[in-house]
C-alpha cells in the first residue's frame, strides 16, 4: 500500500502543476476528488506533505461532494419542469379523462401512465387512443377534451415543497427557467393561478416554441441560451424519464423527483433521485442552502385529518413492536394522493383520552411492499388497551425524512425509534409546540358533523 500511495502522489504532483491543468482534464478532476476524500486524505498529507498544495488546489475547484458519494460541479442556474414537478397536474387530469372516456363507454384506469409521463399533448393523446382503442385521431381527441382541461387549471395545486423551492431560489437571486413540453399558452394559464410564480422565472419556454420537445435536449439548451448560461452550469429538476433524458443529453446534471414512484428504479440516468422536493439540498450543487430545518425536521403547512381508528396490517405491535393507530386509506385516498411519501410528525387527539405527540408514515412502506398508499400514525404514549373505533384527530406539522427500503427488519426498527426521538424533541420547540392547543384535536368528529 505504501508503494501505491507513493506512485499516486507522484502522479498528483505532476498533474497539479497548475490549476489550468486540472481544468483541462475533467476526468482527472473527478478521479482525484474521489481519491482525496475521506480516510485517504489525512494519510496522504502526513506521508507526503508536498501533496498538500495539490489537494488544496483541488479543494478550491467549483465542486461539491454529495452525501451519497456522487461528485457534482456547482451550478448557478436552475431549470424546472412544470407538470408533475411543481404542479400536481395528474390528479386533476385523471378527473377529466375519467369523464371523457365514459362517453366512449370506457373506464379510466391509468393504464399507460408511465408511457405518457412528460410527453407533449398530442403524443400523450395518441397513446391514450391506442391504449383505450378510441375511434378518433389525436387532433380530434385534443379538440374535444381541451375545453374541459381549461376549466380545471384553477384546481391544480402545487406539489409538496414546490412553493418553498421557488421562493428560496428566487429570494437568493438564483436565475430560474421553466421548460415544459406543454404549449406556452397552457403554461401561462396554469401559472396565472399560482401567485408570484410567473415573475420568479427569468425564462419560460413551452414545447411549441422549439422544434422538438423532450426527450430532445433542445428545450433545455434553448433555456440555457436565453439565460446566458453554459449547459454545465445548469441544474435540471424533472419528474419524467423523458425530461431526465433531455437534461442529460443537454450536458446538464439532473435531479429526478419521479411522479410515478414505482418507476423510480428506471431513473438510472439521473444524478440524484428524490422522493419529493422536501428532500432537495441545494448546497450539494453549490446553491444557497435552506435554513428552515429545525432539529432535523422541516416545518410544513399543517395538515388536519381524522377518522376512526381501524385495524391495520397486524404488523405494528406483532412484528415491529410499535403499535400504530391506523386510519382508513380508502376514506383518505384523495388527501393521501396529494401528500409526499415520507415520515412526518405532529399531534394526535383521541376524543376520550387526550392529546399526544405523534410520528407517522405516509406512503407504501417499501420494506413491506404495500399495494396502496397508507397512513400509519404512532402515538408516543403507552396505552393499556386498544382503542379501535375511537375518533382520532391528527395535526401534521413537520417532515422528518423520505421513505426508504431498509436491508433488514432490525434496521427499519432502529430507524423508526430514531424518528421517535427526533419527533419527541422537536415537538417541544416552536412553531410545533403551539399546535398542541389546536381545538381541532379536542373536538369529536361526530360533534363537528352534527
Amino acid at each position: 500500500m505504501h508503494c501505491k500511495l507513493k506512485r499516486l502522489v507522484v502522479t498528483t504532483q505532476h498533474c497539479f502543476c497548475t490549476t489550468s491543468a486540472i481544468s483541462v482534464y475533467p476526468t482527472l478532476r473527478l478521479f482525484f476528488l474521489h481519491t482525496f476524500s475521506g480516510m485517504w486524505l489525512k494519510p496522504l498529507l502526513f506521508l507526503y506533505p508536498r501533496a498538500s498544495a495539490a489537494v488544496q488546489t483541488l479543494r478550491h475547484l467549483n465542486f461539491t461532494k454529495m452525501e451519497d458519494g456522487c461528485t457534482t460541479q456547482s451550478k448557478s442556474h436552475v431549470l424546472l419542469d412544470l407538470d408533475g414537478t411543481l404542479l400536481d397536474t395528474e390528479n386533476v387530469v385523471d378527473e377529466v379523462l375519467k369523464e371523457f372516456l365514459a362517453k366512449y363507454g370506457k373506464q379510466w384506469d391509468g393504464r399507460g401512465d408511465e408511457k405518457r409521463l412528460g410527453k407533449a399533448p398530442l403524443e400523450a393523446a395518441a397513446l391514450i387512443i391506442e391504449d383505450y382503442q378510441l375511434p378518433c385521431t389525436p387532433q380530434q381527441f385534443m379538440s374535444e377534451i381541451w375545453p374541459s382541461f381549461e376549466n380545471i387549471w384553477c384546481k391544480i395545486k402545487p406539489l409538496p415543497g414546490a412553493v418553498r423551492v421557488i421562493k428560496h431560489l428566487q429570494s437568493h437571486g438564483v436565475p430560474m427557467a421553466l421548460a415544459s413540453n406543454s404549449p406556452r399558452k397552457n403554461i401561462e394559464e396554469k401559472l396565472s393561478y399560482q401567485q408570484g410564480w410567473k415573475e420568479s422565472f427569468s425564462i419560460i419556454i413551452g414545447g411549441d416554441e422549439v422544434e422538438e420537445g423532450k426527450p430532445s435536449p433542445q428545450i433545455f439548451l434553448e433555456a440555457a441560451k436565453k439565460l446566458h448560461a453554459e449547459p454545465s452550469s445548469c441544474l435540471v429538476i424533472e419528474d419524467s424519464l423523458v425530461g431526465v433524458t433531455a437534461g442529460k443529453a443537454a450536458g446538464m446534471e439532473v435531479v429526478a423527483v419521479p411522479s410515478i414512484k414505482t418507476q423510480a428504479p428506471l431513473y438510472t440516468e439521473a444524478n440524484c433521485l428524490l422522493s419529493s422536493l422536501f428532500d432537495l439540498r441545494p448546497e450539494r450543487w453549490g446553491l444557497p442552502p435552506f435554513e428552515d430545518w429545525i432539529a432535523n425536521t422541516l416545518p410544513i403547512e399543517p395538515l388536519y385529518i381524522g377518522g376512526p381508528v381501524i385495524k391495520g396490517f397486524g404488523r405494528g405491535s406483532k412484528i415491529l413492536g410499535i403499535p400504530t393507530a391506523n386510519l382508513s386509506a380508502d376514506d383518505l385516498s384523495s388527501t393521501l394522493a396529494q401528500q409526499a411519501c415520507g415520515v412526518y410528525m405532529g399531534w394526535a387527539g383521541l376524543s376520550t383520552r387526550g392529546i399526544y405527540k405523534m410520528v407517522m408514515s405516509i406512503g407504501w412502506n417499501p420494506y413491506f411492499d404495500n399495494t396502496k398508499k397508507t397512513i400509519e400514525p404512532w402515538l408516543l404514549h403507552e396505552f393499556d388497551e386498544d382503542f379501535y373505533g375511537e375518533e382520532l384527530r391528527l395535526v401534521i406539522v413537520g417532515y422528518i425524512r423520505p421513505e426508504a427500503k431498509f436491508p433488514s427488519l432490525e434496521a427499519l426498527i432502529e430507524k423508526i425509534h430514531e424518528d421517535r426521538h427526533i419527533a419527541e424533541e422537536a415537538l417541544d420547540l416552536l412553531p410545533y409546540s403551539q399546535y398542541s392547543n389546536e381545538p381541532f384535536l379536542r373536538t369529536a368528529l361526530s360533534t363537528e358533523t352534527n
